[in-house]
């Protein structure tokens, strides 16, 4: 294995810069950190355009606690001056939320979350949303290093203590994911379609002139849809859908301000 390089990313910044200088100190890792997940992409923007993506990010649990305070390179001789963070950039980006863009952007780049606390649910989460491991953040460097390693080698890694816990959390979601499925294929063709543009946001006139309906007959639609999901809100229903993995309505099909007919069916 040749040199690994390392993303740091933390709004601690202290905890940030000296995990970053103790990880410098090893002879083949090159390491930066970051303290927002938007500063986290900038970094992975650049890599790539310099064609140095980075293979591991270490992502803190609970990322957005603080407030961003830019990205600063460690472990070489110069350390380079933080950069700013556009004020409000992706300031809802938590760390789950930059695992699971970093897997869909980057999948090449592995993803192991610093945690202060055991928590089964939250780990589960992080493996749903890419994660390759939990790490406890007090635990030893050569522990760190080793995972760092092993989900370079395509392995996952949690701690003992939360494996059964874990688990249980990803039966608990599959067998929900299952049931939400099978509401979801008892919907017509057309309910799936308005469902998809209630996961897409848009609202009951969006959706009839994307459709070529009248507001009426997406009124109707929307109604039976909560009817057979057995939920009573727009927002309960997206949930639902989420967890079966029902996509938003894409960019195609109709436009607000087309001369198609409106329908009835």
């Amino acid at each position: 294995m040749g040199r690994i390089r390392v993303l740091v990313v933390d709004d601690h910044r202290i905890f940030a810069e000296s995990l970053a200088a103790a990880l410098a100190a090893e002879p083949d890792v090159d390491v930066s950190a970051a303290g927002s997940g938007a500063a986290a992409q900038r970094c992975l923007e650049r890599a790539v355009a310099d064609g140095r993506r980075y293979d591991v990010l270490l992502v803190d649990a609970d990322l957005g606690a603080v407030s961003a305070v830019g990205v600063r390179v460690m472990g070489a001789p110069k350390v380079a001056p933080l950069s700013t963070v556009d004020p409000g950039a992706q300031a809802g980006l938590d760390g789950i939320a930059l695992v699971e863009r970093v897997r869909a952007e980057h999948p090449a780049t592995r993803t192991v979350v610093l945690a202060e606390r055991d928590d089964a649910r939250r780990a589960a989460r992080a493996l749903q949303a890419g994660a390759s491991g939990w790490v406890a953040k007090d635990c030893s460097l050569s522990r760190l290093l080793a995972v760092m390693r092993g989900v370079l080698r395509d392995e996952t890694h949690l701690p003992p203590a939360l494996l059964t816990g874990v688990l249980r959390e990803l039966t608990a979601a599959r067998r929900h994911r299952t049931e939400s499925e099978r509401l979801v294929e008892s919907l017509t063709p057309r309910e799936q379609e308005v469902l998809r543009c209630m996961v897409a946001g848009l609202g009951r006139k969006a959706v009839a002139e994307r459709l070529y309906l009248s507001p009426h007959t997406v009124r109707t639609h929307m109604q039976n849809v909560l009817g057979k999901l057995g939920v009573h809100s727009t927002l309960a229903a997206v949930a639902l859908a989420r967890r079966a993995g029902v996509p938003p309505a894409d960019g195609e099909g109709g436009r607000v301000g087309s001369a198609a007919p409106v329908q009835h069916a």
